[in-house]
């Protein structure tokens, strides 16, 4: 079991970070808030979970262990795989997925692209005491976005989106939203904040 990994950021995805751990680029998935507080060239630690499959081994990467565990609590309810999970922790923090469990909060589990009513019903009635209470404690905003290479643009957002599971057209309507003329995200698609972008992206599907 790898239980976090410590090295020298040498790529960041939109899917994905690459850290350089003695001499070996280990590719760690992750989610758009842990993946805009990475940034090449500097020293990075993660928390980390290892799906094992008969066909490949994927490493997925967290800003810190509450983020890890609760990854780890969602593989544990049948047909929550690891992408549906991580999609679910795109939309919504580890402590507003408790919020939403205890609550029994179907519209907001049903934000996450891939969960109908019945599926929400199902994920309250199996988590309900695996993830535990709320601590009350506000979602992570996330670090300043970072450009994750020279060949980024709104293009990868759309792709990013659809890899976690949204529609390809509700993608593009959502990044063609947050980057209207006048609107914050806008800026950051001018300055090549494309985690930024895909961020308000999310938002934006999250309020849809």
């Amino acid at each position: 079991m790898i239980a976090s990994v410590r090295g020298q950021v040498t790529a960041v995805r939109l899917d994905a970070v690459v850290v350089d751990v003695g001499g070996i680029g280990l590719l760690l998935q992750a989610t758009p808030a842990t993946l805009a507080s990475q940034e090449i060239g500097r020293t990075t630690c993660l928390e980390t979970s290892l799906v094992v499959r008969e066909d490949c081994l994927t490493l997925y990467g967290f800003a810190d262990a509450g983020e890890r565990d609760t990854f780890e609590v969602l593989l544990s309810v049948s047909g929550i795989g690891p992408r549906l999970a991580l999609a679910m922790l795109a939309v919504h923090s580890p402590d507003a997925l408790r919020a939403a469990v205890a609550d029994e909060d179907i519209a907001a589990l049903t934000r996450v692209p891939g969960i109908g009513r019945k599926g929400a019903q199902r994920l309250i009635l199996e988590l309900a005491d695996r993830l535990g209470p709320p601590t009350g404690q506000p979602a992570a905003a996330g670090a300043p976005g970072r450009t994750p290479g020279p060949a980024t643009g709104l293009e990868q957002v759309v792709q990013a989106l659809v890899g976690l599971g949204w529609q390809a057209k509700a993608a593009e309507r959502a990044v063609a939203t947050v980057t209207a003329d006048g609107s914050p995200a806008a800026a950051a698609a001018q300055a090549g904040d494309v985690a930024g972008v895909l961020r308000a992206a999310l938002r934006e599907l999250g309020n849809s």
